[in-house]
């Protein structure tokens, strides 16, 4: 049994090793839910926060984020399904249906209704699915470079993400590759973003473990935004699209498209970061996220200066 009270898995994200001084360790704990053993995060008094991190990642990437908006805010983070310390799910549980179904049963199973979602990349698409089915109820969905409109060349790269999540050797081929440091380094600066070595090495902790990157590549097998795509526009819950400028994963001009599809929509386009803003500039989008909760004349005229909205 490991620490945290789960079956060992050699090929999963040990709490004892990988999660030895893991961030903000202090307000992690382990639950079940939806046949599934969850490990999350939670600190903080105020609004309730839920916060949802995006493929490949886990709760160390709100590590610095999340202790500041826990200052005004009650902030709740899971690791997702297959993800970082989350046991792997099965069936279609790494699908964007089953995951939304799976964090609402997390949600259901803690007595967390959010107030305020916010969700990078994959996770935005979560909390919009979660939103559009009725699992969430939130004042605000706050997307930040959210992947919620199919990925070009996507009619390619799902048979291939397919391939090697039903090819037992891919993980571990990938997650032998993760060993060398520069490697995972080179990974996320593919992004657009350049983040200090303890984030680098927290991400290669996880790419280094053959489950974590099973996890991923499962979710990007079973990830469909098509169906999203043609539902999105009866989203009634309000939408904030943050952009960042240097992001090379997600184009910026999707969030445009999309204000045009969805009322209730608007974009927030900063000058600044790449895929991983919230990592690399954690302060400042701590603070837009905390702007944008308020309905306040001075908060609209920050926000006009921030970005555009």
């Amino acid at each position: 049994m490991r620490l945290d009270g789960q079956p060992v898995d050699a090929d999963r994200p040990s709490w004892a090793v990988e999660g030895r001084d893991w961030p903000n360790r202090q307000y992690s704990r382990f639950e079940s839910a939806g046949r599934l053993n969850w490990h999350l995060q939670e600190m903080g008094q105020g609004p309730r926060l839920l916060m949802l991190h995006g493929t490949g990642a886990a709760t160390h990437s709100f590590r610095d984020i999340a202790p500041i908006l826990a200052k005004d805010f009650h902030v709740l983070m899971p690791d997702l399904p297959g993800h970082g310390f989350s046991a792997m799910p099965s069936g279609s549980g790494l699908s964007l249906p089953g995951m939304s179904r799976l964090v609402g049963s997390l949600l259901h199973e803690v007595g967390f209704e959010p107030e305020i979602a916010v969700g990078h990349s994959a996770g935005a698409a979560i909390l919009v699915e979660m939103a559009l089915t009725g699992l969430i109820a939130p004042k605000m969905i706050i997307a930040l470079n959210g992947a919620l409109l199919p990925i070009r060349g996507s009619s390619l790269f799902s048979p291939l993400a397919k391939l090697l999540f039903v090819n037992p050797l891919a993980p571990k081929l990938f997650a032998w590759r993760a060993i060398r440091q520069d490697a995972t380094r080179r990974l996320l600066e593919g992004t657009g973003s350049n983040i200090e070595p303890r984030g680098i090495e927290l991400y290669q902790r996880l790419f280094r473990t053959p489950g974590h990157v099973s996890g991923a590549l499962g979710m990007m097998a079973n990830w469909d935004l098509y169906a999203l795509q043609r539902q999105i526009g009866n989203l009634v819950t309000p939408l904030v699209l943050v952009t960042a400028a240097g992001d090379r994963a997600i184009p910026r001009l999707d969030a445009a498209t999309l204000a045009q599809r969805v009322k209730t929509a608007r974009v927030c386009a900063l000058p600044y970061g790449g895929h991983l803003v919230h990592e690399e500039q954690p302060r400042r989008i701590a603070q837009l996220i905390s702007t944008l909760t308020e309905n306040t004349p001075s908060a609209h005229q920050t926000l006009q200066s921030v970005c555009q909205i």
